[in-house]
Formats: C-alpha cells, structure tokens, sequence
C-alpha cells in the first residue's frame, strides 16, 4: 500500500514524525479514513480511538480533541491530547470512569460538575476501550 507523511503533534510534542499507510480518526462528524493521495481536508478531532497503519501494522492510540489535516498529501494530526495504546495507564482510566460515574449519580451535583463528569467520563472510556484493544493488534 502506497505510504503517506504523517505527523502528529500534541502540545506536549511531536509523537510521530513518518511514513503511513492509512489513519483512522473520529472526527465531529463520524469516523475519518485517510489514505495516500487523499484531497486536500481539515476536520475537528471529537473524542475516540485512532488507528495508524505502518508497515502493514496497526498502532492504536486515543485521540481527544483538536483537528486533522491533509494538505497537498501530507496528513497532520493536532490532537488536544493523545495516548498509543501501550502508553495508558487502564487503572487510572479505570478510576476516572468510576468518579465521574460518582458525580452523575449524585443528585447534588451542579449542572457544570455534571457537564465535566460526561466528559470525563467519555475520556476514560475511549481510553480505556483503547488499552483494552492493544491485544488484538
């Protein structure tokens, strides 16, 4: 399969600076693919796992947020945060979960403790949904 460049760049640096052969990301809008040769295209990031293909090999990631772009066949990822697979930490995803579970089943909550606590809850999900997929890549 003919390869790409591809780079992703979080605020904390760049995590992958080469050649690919496909990604996948969840856009706001559905699911994305990218392959070689792709029109030129910029999306907002939503929140769920991203695949990226080197070398026949799937790398898992999740990506929460920011934007992909394909300028003149050069893709560029620009998530507002983003974990390979091997990286996340599953018992703290898991821990996330079970707060901000805690939070949405407290009548107490405020409407903006419960808008935070959706959102983390998503995270944790998609993170540890990632993790969780690692064995099967």
């Amino acid at each position: 399969m003919k390869a790409f460049p591809l780079k992703i760049v979080t605020p904390d640096g760049v995590l992958f600076d080469g050649q690919a052969e496909e990604l996948v990301v969840r856009t706001t809008s559905g699911d994305t693919g990218i392959l070689a040769d792709h029109i030129n295209y910029v999306a907002p990031l939503g929140m769920g796992p991203a695949t990226v293909v080197v070398d026949g090999k799937h790398r898992s990631g999740a990506c929460i947020g920011g934007m992909v772009s394909v300028m003149n066949g050069e893709v560029t990822l620009v998530p507002t945060t983003f974990e390979w697979s091997e990286d996340i930490d599953i018992d703290r995803a898991l821990l996330s979960k079970e707060r901000a579970e805690k939070v949405l089943s407290d009548k107490a909550s405020s409407d903006t403790d419960i808008l935070l606590a959706k959102a983390r809850l998503k995270r944790a999900l998609v993170r540890s949904g990632v993790a969780g997929s690692r064995k099967y890549h």
